[in-house]
């Protein structure tokens, strides 16, 4: 059984908002959320923010928004992805590029760690390239993507299904997940 290097975790629809752009000054954490990330740190795993943001392209946010954010929410470091979908980079999910970027810096072998996200087509192929361990919340994008949205994604299947990040961070405690935390 692996031992749990990092949990990986979507921003908007994820751990709050809608699944649409929030302005960092506007965006709240769902309930629960902030305890679930807590939870996370306290027993010695890092955390890290994995989000597509294509509207600091626009000059809506900066990444130095988003940046001070994950830090007031706890998170270890973040993970950004500020191009516009007409820029051509390998970091926009489900591209690769953050979890590898993340991976070299950390010394992480991203086979051991979780990605946590509301979007099939997204987080969970950018997850699924790299091996990282899967877990689908039915917040924001969530349902849709289980259902009408699948298609776009049935390449891959989530290890674990999540009512929401609270219930993720449940499982990946339980007895029931194949990461051992320590």
């Amino acid at each position: 059984m692996p031992i749990l290097q990092a949990v990986f975790i979507d921003r908007d629809g994820t751990i709050g908002g809608t699944g649409h752009f929030i302005h960092p000054k506007d965006f709240s954490l769902f309930e629960g959320a902030q305890d679930a990330i807590n939870e996370l740190k306290a027993a010695g795993i890092r955390v890290f923010a994995f989000t597509n943001q294509h509207r600091i392209s626009r000059g809506q946010a900066s990444i130095d928004d988003f940046k001070r954010q994950f830090s007031e929410f706890g998170f270890d470091d973040s993970f950004i992805c500020p191009h516009g979908s007409n820029e051509s980079c390998d970091c926009k999910k489900p591209k690769p590029g953050m979890l590898y970027r993340a991976a070299e810096q950390y010394r992480l072998d991203l086979t051991k760690c979780i990605v946590i996200g509301d979007v099939g087509d997204t987080d969970m192929l950018a997850a699924h390239a790299v091996g990282a361990m899967k877990i689908m919340v039915k917040t924001g994008w969530g349902e849709g993507s289980l259902t009408e949205y699948r298609y776009k994604w049935d390449e891959t299947t989530p290890d674990f299904i999540a009512q929401n990040i609270n219930d993720a961070v449940k499982w990946i405690f339980s007895s029931n997940s194949p990461m051992r935390l320590r």
